[in-house]
């Protein structure tokens, strides 16, 4: 008698197990499929970000950005005007996987990299940088701004939108 209770014990959990697995699969499932191919092959895309102009208008030219999880960016911080300006998004910062920031001299050819995560970058007059980046949290981000007191009051803020 207790030998039968155990095996009709064991049928009725079976298909319980078998649910379980079947179910733990299918959450996985997505996962294992994206992160399919060579994603360290990407070419970047590229973009290119204005910090103020020759004119010295503190603004981000173009102050939205937008930007999709899981590609390689290539974010050109440019500056153009005649006072250094920061290019500061904390939202973004926690949102994005960096690769790397190249420091480029005169020429054009780089002279330095930086990694690890990044919150803001200076960009002396004149001068630019390139960002590295994959970004990997989808959100909207309303605090980029240049940091020096007074830029944002006056308008140099904008919006990063990662989807």
């Amino acid at each position: 008698m207790e030998r039968n209770y155990r095996r009709e014990s064991l049928r009725r959990r079976r298909p319980l197990q078998t649910n379980l697995m079947i179910l733990s699969a299918l959450l996985l499932l997505p996962f294992s499929v994206q992160g399919a191919g060579d994603l360290t092959a990407q070419q970047p895309v590229e973009l290119r970000v204005e910090l103020g102009n020759k004119e010295d208008a503190l603004r981000f030219f173009p102050d939205l950005i937008q930007l999709e999880t899981g590609k390689l960016y290539r974010l050109i911080l440019l500056n153009p005007s005649k006072q250094k300006h920061y290019f500061s998004s904390e939202g973004m910062s926690q949102a994005v996987f960096t690769r790397k920031v190249q420091i480029n001299g005169k020429e054009g050819k780089p002279i330095a990299e930086v990694k690890g995560q990044i919150r803001e970058i200076e960009v002396y007059p004149e001068g630019f940088a390139e960002w590295w980046f994959v970004p990997v949290k989808t959100g909207v981000f309303n605090d980029l701004k240049c940091t020096i007191p007074g830029h944002a009051d006056e308008g140099m803020v904008g919006k990063i939108v990662i989807k």
